[in-house]
């Protein structure tokens, strides 16, 4: 079993590859779209990496749930709502959504997953 530190360097590791981004710019609290620049393709890249180096396999839509934040029963106005809100935090305990929760915003999503919550998911998994 992987303790926290190894899991954090081997995230860091694909993140690195995936995005094109330099060691010190994957920091625990970096954000996936904005700090480090990741767009929607990057997302199957990161995925394909992680499965790869930790050996695990990720189901589409477990770790990047694109499909809740594309349903009209869960978004309304661009925003997602009280149901799709709780269904994200069931299907991403290992994601801290308290600051999503305070304007959660579709276009906004990808801004607050963080390479601590990549690494979270990944602990969960091995």
């Amino acid at each position: 079993m992987a303790d926290q530190e190894e899991i954090f360097e081997k995230v860091q590791a694909a993140l690195v590859d995936a995005l094109g981004v330099d060691d010190d710019e994957v920091t625990p609290e970096a954000t996936l779209v904005g700090d480090l620049g990741a767009e929607s393709i990057d997302f199957l890249d990161i995925v394909f990496r992680l499965e790869k180096t930790f050996e695990i396999e990720i189901p589409r839509g477990e770790l990047f749930p694109e499909d809740v934040l594309s349903n009209a029963e869960y978004v309304e106005e661009g925003k997602v709502n009280a149901a799709g809100l709780a269904l994200l935090k069931e299907r991403m305990p290992f994601a801290d959504l308290a600051k999503f929760e305070e304007n959660p915003s579709v276009a906004e999503f990808g801004n607050m997953l963080t390479t601590n919550d990549l690494c979270r998911f990944v602990a969960s998994k091995v």
